[in-house]
């Protein structure tokens, strides 16, 4: 899909402003809510797995419908999806804003992922057709600039507004973003061609869609109705496995599926396919871990939170330019084994954590983390992308997508569900070792505080022990998004190396 080209260099500027608006809008979304969730956790009355939903939510939903973009925007004109992802996710995003319950804001964040899975990809499209070849990179450069700018700037914005007003700002900020990138766009966006012909595979869309739907639902509530235990979670594991069956035999039996197998022929995509999963597993089940751990154990007020987990975003983008230097002049792999390791160090040192830790730590090892990330974030887009045929490469970056979405959202499940889940076991295996005959309790200041034979001590030996048993969970967490972390590398021997001259760097970031 590409839009016209625009000729008045004035509309091309104005066209890149609003673009750039939009993209940043979407970006700041996968950040800023996240710091502001234990404000958002209290405000709804909602538990530990429950306040993950309003991360996995938006995520599956933006998985979803991130792969029909191209055929919506072939079908109904670009510039009219455009306005529509743009004012439904200004609507949606005033809606979460408003919310009450946690399955209003839930539904609410499922809708704002649906119209604002098309954003990114839209907004690379736009780009590249209004600048001609010669300046693409430079298009693609000011894209990465406002995808980057998102994690930089959310857990910063998002922690100001929360102290300053309360959560829902962080919410209501998209409306003048929103409104200005859609006046912008009615003014100077020119509408593309459309193909009324065109058609998508619904079946395997909808087959597709519902077995995402259901695993989502019941990695989210597994915890909360225990697991396998629950007629609901079994319900939900059929519906799931039985849309997923549906989606393979109709993939592999009709002329034109919604999904090509021919793609995974291709073994740097298969490959790239899966390792984005994994990094979106940890990547982002680590960005919703980090808030409540110096919120809630650390007692940091929301605004510190979000100025230490700012500087992550800032590894990522220097990172980012340092790798746009060193492709082409270094192997891929190489690149991409920086970046794994990086990511495992920082996991690594994670787990080393407790409600010590200095605000110097946590900032250096965000960093770290982040530059991780931007070691990983171009170059496995374009090893993944490149060796495909031109005419299949808008599919295959919608599945990379879909497959970074699917594995976001499973892994902010898993992880919240084992630190509920471990908590309260750590909190048990704690508890047989403390008893009103230990002899810890013969120093005076120990039984001042948590006496066990008195009601108002043994209501603080207990929540000590809670928190001892979230933290001990937390680096659980950890340790098992490191070995995840790590579990990628034998990957990198399946990668065939571009040759030199290959279109890996002309191609577009996936996002």
């Amino acid at each position: 899909m590409a839009g016209q080209r625009q000729g008045p260099s004035g509309n091309r500027a104005a066209i890149t402003a609003c673009v750039s608006l939009a993209t940043l809008m979407q970006a700041l979304d996968t950040t800023i809510a996240n710091v502001a969730l234990p404000h958002i956790q209290g405000s709804v009355s909602a538990t530990q797995d429950q306040i993950a939903w309003v991360l996995t939510s938006y995520i599956a939903a933006a998985a979803i419908m991130t792969p029909p973009t191209g055929y919506l925007a072939n079908r109904f004109g670009l510039k009219r999806l455009f306005l529509i992802a743009v004012a439904g996710f200004t609507v949606a995003s005033m809606l979460c804003g408003l919310a009450n319950s946690i399955v209003e804001i839930v539904l609410f964040r499922i809708l704002q992922g649906m119209f604002g899975a098309p954003l990114v990809p839209l907004s690379q499209s736009v780009l590249l057709g209004i600048y001609p070849k010669e300046r693409q990179g430079f298009a693609m450069a000011l894209f990465g600039l406002g995808v980057m700018a998102g994690p930089i700037l959310g857990p910063v914005l998002g922690g100001w507004l929360t102290e300053n007003y309360t959560w829902r700002y962080v919410f209501y900020i998209n409306l003048p973003v929103g409104v200005f990138a859609f006046l912008g766009m009615t003014v100077f966006l020119s509408e593309s061609r459309r193909n009324a012909n065109d058609k998508l595979d619904w079946l395997g869309f909808g087959a597709l869609s519902v077995a995402i739907g259901a695993l989502q639902i019941l990695l989210d509530r597994g915890e909360q109705k225990d697991w396998f235990g629950s007629g609901e979670i079994w319900i939900e594991a059929i519906i799931a496995a039985s849309a997923f069956y549906v989606f393979l035999v109709h993939t592999f039996t009709t002329k034109e599926p919604f999904v090509r197998p021919a793609l995974f022929r291709d073994r740097n995509f298969t490959a790239g396919t899966v390792f984005i999963a994994v990094i979106g597993l940890t990547y982002y089940s680590s960005l919703a871990l980090q808030p409540p751990y110096l919120q809630q154990l650390m007692n940091y007020p929301v605004v510190t939170a979000g100025l230490v987990l700012g500087p992550r975003g800032i590894g990522t983008m220097a990172a980012m330019l340092l790798v746009a230097r060193l492709t082409g002049r270094l192997d891929t792999r190489l690149l991409l084994g920086v970046g794994l390791g990086l990511t495992a160090w920082a996991f690594y040192a994670m787990t080393g954590w407790t409600p010590d830790v200095s605000q110097g730590e946590i900032v250096v090892v965000g960093v770290v983390q982040g530059a991780g990330l931007g070691f990983l974030f171009v170059p496995l887009s374009s090893v993944t992308l490149a060796t495909l045929p031109p005419e299949q490469r808008t599919q295959g970056a919608g599945l990379y997508n879909l497959s970074r979405n699917i594995g976001s959202s499973v892994g902010i499940s898993t992880v919240n569900a084992l630190l509920t889940s471990n908590t309260q076991v750590n909190h048990a295996e704690i508890v047989a070792h403390v008893n009103a005959v230990n002899r810890a309790f013969d120093n005076p200041t120990i039984e001042q505080f948590w006496s066990p034979v008195t009601a108002a001590g043994r209501a603080a030996l207990d929540a000590m022990i809670t928190q001892q048993a979230q933290i001990i969970a937390y680096i659980d967490d950890y340790k098992l998004l490191m070995i995840a972390t790590l579990a990628v590398l034998p990957l990198l021997i399946v990668f065939k190396q571009l040759p030199s001259g290959s279109p890996a760097n002309q191609t577009p970031m996936a996002e």
